[in-house]
């Protein structure tokens, strides 16, 4: 957002759900970061994913994350996978819901992406169960 543009609706409920999600600190730093360059894609993915999909409510935020980190794992995003990982503690996905998407990803889009995800959400899971996660 520049700022003289106010926050529009979707925004704001977009940014409400961001923060639910991905937790204060996460969304804190990534403002923080923003600059002239990529605020309007902050902007976009703000009412895009979060105001738009995420706060759909014929889903559960639980039931959002597993798809999301299915989708991201089959496509190769390793750190978007770690960062939804995280985001786990706030959305009620379980690790073994975590388990279940990535062995649908196995094989649907193929054992080498899933293996990739896993990889990362053990090292994510270390992290979390020793306290070391800045996000929430």
């Amino acid at each position: 957002m520049t700022a003289s543009a106010p926050a529009s609706t979707r925004y704001r409920e977009g940014l409400t759900v961001r923060r639910s999600v991905l937790g204060d600190a996460h969304v804190d730093r990534a403002e923080l970061a923003s600059t002239d360059f990529d605020r309007p894609f902050q902007q976009l993915i703000t009412e895009a994913a979060w105001g738009t999909v995420w706060a759909r409510p014929a889903w559960s935020k639980r039931e959002r994350s597993m798809v999301t980190l299915a989708l991201l794992a089959a496509l190769g995003h390793d750190e978007e996978v770690a960062m939804h990982v995280r985001a786990t503690a706030n959305t009620g996905a379980t690790r073994e819901d975590i388990c279940e998407a990535f062995l649908h990803v196995a094989i649907y889009a193929g054992v080498p992406a899933a293996n990739r995800a896993i990889k990362v959400a053990k090292q994510v899971f270390a992290e979390m169960d020793a306290g070391k996660s800045d996000d929430n």
